[in-house]
């Protein structure tokens, strides 16, 4: 044997007991990793989530901070050159706004023959508060020029930055997914676990207490409880009255797809086994049964964040969800709801790609997890 086979034949047998002997979660990683739509996934929400978390950082403006010269401005795109030659630090173009004779409403307009440079890591003079821990003027990027302002996606029909507005509404939407689904899927692990594991009558009137709770008309319940927030509450209770709202609606279903795999494994050999062994209900559930169809919690799980995100925008896009000055995505599409801004700002749409993109990449990050969870893949190293 010649010692190119040698190495090759060593390399096999250590991949095999780096194989054998990895955790189930470094199994998950290897075959999560081969999936590359799903890693992409993974990569917008991430972007996503960062940009929200840090919105203070990475938006040039406040949400509700106003340019009043610059109402239905158009979004401004960075550029290297233009008609004047090329440039090494990007920049856009002054903006001139004139009154329309017609309508007497302002309209700006770009000034080709004006060059604003950014730059970035610019202190800008505007404060803001990092979630109580520290005050700060320091911004991802601005104009070198003090009394200029960038609207990358143009501004509404306040001078408000959409850009800025964009980022700290992924903050909301997206906090309120995650805080609705780890709420409804607690709910979904006790209650579907109890019901499957018990069976009986417990399990009887588990089931007549989800089947209640399935029935019930969402968009009048919404409407009711929408109309049932005291006008007196602040914008973070009726966020976080709305997300347990969400958490507690949501758990039905994942309850359900649980108490089925329970109910056809609780005979089994091993299960009966740990209780043999004097295993507690609660650890033959989570370490013996739970784990054997974890690729399905993890989808369900998964799959329950664009459908809350989607729940929640399309609330407040027709008023019954969060409230301004609050900004979430379905805030933003409600202010582009007119045929005004149809005609004259169609960038106020912009909120509605965030959207769809989140949803996309929430439906393929499932899916990639649901292939690598599934025990009978086989891990590429």
């Amino acid at each position: 044997m010649s010692t190119s086979e040698m190495t090759n034949e060593t390399r096999k047998q250590q991949d095999a007991v780096k194989y054998y002997t990895a955790s189930q979660w470094q199994l998950i990683w290897w075959r999560f990793r081969r999936h590359k739509a799903a890693m992409v996934g993974a990569i917008v929400l991430l972007t996503m989530i960062i940009t929200g978390v840090f919105a203070e950082f990475f938006a040039p403006y406040g949400p509700t901070t106003r340019d009043s010269k610059q109402v239905y401005s158009a979004p401004q795109i960075p550029q290297f050159w233009d008609h004047n030659g090329f440039s090494l630090r990007p920049f856009v173009h002054g903006v001139t706004t004139k009154r329309d004779p017609v309508t007497l409403r302002l309209i700006a307009k770009p000034d080709p023959e004006t060059r604003i440079y950014l730059e970035f890591f610019a202190h800008t003079g505007e404060d803001y508060d990092f979630f109580g821990l520290f005050k700060s003027d320091l911004r991802l990027f601005a104009l070198d020029d003090p009394k200029a302002k960038i609207h990358l996606f143009g501004t509404d029909d306040l001078g408000r930055d959409v850009f800025s507005r964009v980022l700290y509404a992924s903050r909301t939407s997206l906090s309120v997914g995650f805080i609705g689904v780890m709420l409804s899927f607690v709910l979904a692990l006790v209650i579907g676990g109890i019901a499957g594991y018990y069976g009986g009558w417990t399990d009887y009137t588990i089931q007549r207490g989800t089947e209640i709770i399935r029935v019930i008309p969402i968009i009048p319940l919404y409407m009711g409880i929408s109309a049932a927030f005291p006008p007196e509450w602040t914008n973070i209770q009726v966020y976080f009255a709305m997300t347990i709202i969400f958490g507690f609606l949501g758990w039905p279903t994942l309850a359900r797809r649980i108490r089925g795999h329970l109910l056809s494994q609780r005979h089994e050999d091993y299960v009966l086994a740990a209780e043999l062994s004097g295993a507690s209900p609660y650890r033959v559930i989570s370490k013996h049964m739970l784990p054997s169809f974890t690729s399905y919690i993890i989808v369900d799980l998964v799959i329950s964040f664009p459908y809350i995100i989607l729940s929640e925008t399309a609330l407040s896009f027709i008023g019954l969800g969060l409230r301004p000055p609050s900004v979430s995505w379905g805030i933003l599409l409600q202010e582009g709801q007119n045929v005004r801004a149809i005609e004259q700002a169609p960038w106020l749409f912009i909120p509605a790609a965030f959207v769809v993109v989140a949803v996309l990449a929430f439906t393929i990050l499932g899916d990639g997890l649901r292939d690598a969870a599934d025990p009978y893949q086989v891990a590429d190293k």
